[in-house]
């Protein structure tokens, strides 16, 4: 049985290395041109995703009281989505000085600490800007306290309201919101409603309505972190979006399909594979296959108890499969070497495919995942060890040498995704983030969080990402997690396409066989995606 993601000779491998090498020269990395970074202290700046435009964004975080490590969090987020419109720089707000902001065409503020001190230079320059600033959540009120800021905008900071708001409506689509987030939402006072425009309402249980977002000339205000209780249909989706007007020039909408197929192994199946093929390329759909080269079951779990352990070069009918997939339009990519840990059950029972290959996890008593941090003698050395023997045997078995990664079960610990971005510069996933990594301390494995984009990304790891973004099916649920079946995916994609450049990307295990692959791929294209491949989003098209 697979589970499914939790919310990842000498003269040989001289070929090997030198075939790395290229890809980490290629890769581009992941500091801005001097003249974009300001001299704002614990400033962390990143380059623009392919593709992404001209915008420099200055992204600016809370930092104090016993939550200020969220502002980071919430920071990172904002980041890695800002990289799809151009550059940015990641700050605290505490740190801003008078006319920082002259070096960006854009700024977005994350208010995750009520009653931040937010610098008064910082709330004079945003209040005289007329470029483009976006302000989340909390501490609206030190802005709207300057009597010209709040009637040249037609607007003041109101009250928190804390209904259970479990809808946002944004372009007439109906969003989700997690009724479990009890942070309440900015209900602002509207004093001329001339000047404001709502972009975005938050819908009450009785179905009144409130602004959840709304613009005033320059100023965009979104009511609450839009990043906290993430689901696949979130109201996220609606901040991403509004990013194109704060951060991004005139775009043409367009909105693509992305199909990969996972878990893909020695042990794989050589006819279904074969079958998946010939479907996909029925249908003019490209896609991409994720593969890792060595199975292992050290327990024996799938074979009477008996240990096995044996890469794709002995399994010729599996290698004939996969060059059938390349044949047929499909690109493979690395997802890992063994996609599993050592002898260890980690989480469930140390096979390969089922179980995290870079990130050490276990199943608590309530059957749920969870995450404990980095395995065992995790290292830049042992992760590059494993990339690269992987590569070897993509190689040896004549299968060319992958250009993107995708970590197994969407997880490793910062070194390792350090490593893969020397390595590849690409992934095909979504991140794993921490605490740490824009202010330069150790990373706090104690609060990992995951981030799906609806749209291509250079994230603060310094990698092109490949978004996935709808899931997968799973006919029964796991783990405290519901089935998700064909019209979950499609209903997602749906509300996927407030994003106006925006995909539906999901991945499939060829075991289930095609039918549900058939009503996804089908009900997709209704929509209005169009399937494209992987590596046109990587060359920013």
């Amino acid at each position: 049985m697979r589970f499914p993601k939790t919310l990842l000779s000498a003269g040989v491998a001289g070929v090997m290395l030198g075939a790395f090498a290229l890809n980490a020269m290629t890769a581009e990395a992941a500091v801005t041109p001097a003249a974009v970074v300001t001299a704002l202290p614990a400033a962390k700046s990143g380059k623009a995703a392919p593709g992404g435009g001209s915008a420099k964004t200055l992204v600016l975080y809370d930092t104090t009281g016993d939550y200020g490590w969220m502002g980071e969090v919430y920071a990172t987020q904002t980041a890695n989505l800002s990289s799809h419109f151009g550059s940015w720089t990641a700050a605290p707000v505490g740190s801003y000085k008078a006319g920082d902001l002259n070096a960006y065409t854009a700024v977005v503020y994350v208010g995750s600490t009520y009653d931040e001190p937010v610098p008064d230079a910082f709330l004079a320059d945003v209040a005289a800007t007329t470029k483009p600033v976006t302000w989340l959540y909390d501490n609206i009120w030190q802005l709207t306290a300057n009597p010209a800021f709040a009637a040249g905008h037609g607007f003041t900071s109101g009250g928190f309201d804390y209904a259970d708001v479990a809808e946002v409506t944004y372009k007439s689509q109906k969003l989700t919101r997690d009724t479990r987030n009890k942070s309440g939402i900015m209900n602002l006072s509207i004093t001329d409603a001339t000047k404001v425009k709502t972009l975005a309402s938050a819908v009450r249980p009785d179905g009144s309505t409130f602004p959840w977002a709304i613009t005033s000339g320059n100023f965009t205000y979104v009511a609450e972190i839009p990043f906290a209780y993430v689901t696949h249909d979130d109201r996220y989706l609606a901040f991403a979006d509004l990013l194109f007007d704060s951060l991004g020039a005139d775009v043409k909408e367009q909105h693509r399909g992305l199909v990969r197929i996972e878990d893909v192994g020695p042990d794989s199946d050589p006819d279904e594979l074969r079958a998946v093929a010939d479907y996909l390329s029925a249908e003019k759909v490209p896609f991409t296959v994720a593969v890792y080269t060595r199975y292992r079951d050290p327990k024996g779990v799938n074979n009477g108890g008996k240990a096995q352990d044996y890469t794709l070069l002995s399994k010729p009918k599996v290698v004939s499969a996969l060059k059938y997939m390349q044949s047929k339009g499909g690109t493979l990519l690395m997802h890992g070497y063994t996609h599993q840990y050592g002898n260890l059950a980690n989480p469930y029972d140390g096979v390969s495919a089922n179980d995290f290959e870079f990130y050490a996890a276990h199943v608590d008593e309530n059957d749920s995942v969870i995450y404990d941090g980095p395995v065992p003698g995790d290292s830049a050395a042992w992760a590059t060890s494993r990339m690269v023997a992987a590569g070897l045997i993509f190689t040896a078995a004549g299968l060319g040498t992958p250009s993107i990664f995708e970590l197994p079960h969407y997880a490793g610990s910062a070194v390792d995704y350090q490593a893969v971005n020397t390595l590849f510069g690409k992934r095909y996933d979504r991140g794993l983030y921490f605490p740490g990594v824009l202010t330069g301390a150790k990373p706090d494995y104690k609060r990992q969080f995951g981030q799906f984009f609806p749209y291509a990304v250079r994230d603060v790891y310094g990698s092109v990402v490949v978004p996935e973004n709808i899931g997968n099916i799973e006919p029964d649920s796991f783990n405290n997690h519901p089935a998700r079946l064909p019209s979950d995916l499609i209903a997602s994609a749906r509300r996927n396409l407030v994003v106006r450049d925006g995909v539906a990307s999901f991945f499939y295990h060829p075991y289930l066989g095609t039918d549900y692959l058939k009503q996804v791929v089908t009900g997709v294209k209704a929509q209005g995606y169009t399937f494209v491949t992987a590596t046109s989003m990587i060359a920013g098209k």
